[in-house]
């Protein structure tokens, strides 16, 4: 059976997409470009929801499939929001993306796919953005009592707290970490450049040499000499018993130290044991 080809491509070209979305959507858009096969579109963060809206609308992108958060500690506005939208009757994807701060919500797009609920709250939960008009804006992948954002950059690598069961209480509890290493320092700086501070123990390495090092410049400071090498050379066992030549047995052999009369001749053949051990009338 030969394989059925759908009349449909596999994906939708972009030619004239992104000129006609920025031509509609207008100063909504603060940037576009192509990226990655995809168009990406940059909106001003007070009119995201009104973009969007107008995206499933007037431009057929039905589904949203994702919304995701990404960190950039150096920007003023930290926070960017990436909104993946797919169209199912051209089958065309876009990105529309807008960014934010800690403090400054974002509009929620709960009225326009209600599934944006749990991933806004995913956002929420990571990164620590804002939705306003979102009335469920919970955790939803940390625990109850979790302390920030642990997709954060500044986040330490080890938490804030840690998880134990307890045998006396019965149950599970949270304690603060405790680090023999503090590894909350970041400096976000290449290994290979180098910290501008200096390292524990890279002191010794501006360590001025010594004015008066110690050396052996002569054989008395070592011990080494002519009267050396003679004591060396003498044997110092020498004149001791067990230097003397002689032909008698020194140390004659040790008493045996069993007492156990001698064991009276085997009868028999090794082969033998078999039938031996086998048992005898009505033993079997």
């Amino acid at each position: 059976m030969g394989s059925v080809l759908h009349s449909a491509p596999k994906y939708a070209s972009n030619d004239g997409v992104q000129d006609t979305l920025v031509s509609a959507l207008g100063s909504a858009v603060t940037g576009a470009r192509e990226e990655h096969g995809e168009i990406l579109l940059t909106v001003a963060r007070d009119e995201v929801a009104n973009v969007l809206q107008a995206l499933r609308d007037d431009h057929a992108y039905q589904q949203l499939m994702e919304i995701a958060g990404v960190d950039y500690p150096g920007r003023a506005e930290r926070f960017e929001v990436v909104y993946m939208l797919l169209s199912v009757t051209k089958n065309h994807r876009i990105m529309v993306k807008t960014s934010t701060d800690e403090a400054t919500p974002v509009p929620t797009v709960t009225h326009i796919w209600p599934n944006a609920g749990w991933l806004e709250r995913e956002v929420f939960d990571l990164y620590g953005v804002l939705f306003d008009g979102n009335t469920d804006l919970r955790r939803i992948l940390t625990d109850y009592g979790f302390e920030g954002h642990p997709f954060r950059k500044d986040f330490p690598l080890t938490g804030y707290t840690e998880l134990r069961y307890s045998e006396d209480e019965k149950r599970v509890v949270y304690e603060p970490v405790k680090l023999a290493q503090d590894l909350r320092q970041f400096d976000f700086m290449s290994p290979w450049e180098g910290a501008d501070y200096v390292l524990p123990g890279d002191e010794k390495a501006d360590t001025p040499p010594i004015d008066d090092p110690k050396v052996t410049e002569k054989p008395s400071d070592t011990g080494a000499g002519k009267k050396t090498d003679k004591h060396a050379a003498e044997k110092v066992s020498a004149g001791a018993p067990a230097e003397e030549p002689t032909d008698e047995e020194r140390t004659p052999p040790p008493e045996p130290t069993e007492d156990q009369p001698a064991r009276a001749a085997r009868k028999g053949k090794t082969t033998d044991t078999g039938p031996a051990t086998e048992p005898k009338g009505d033993d079997a």
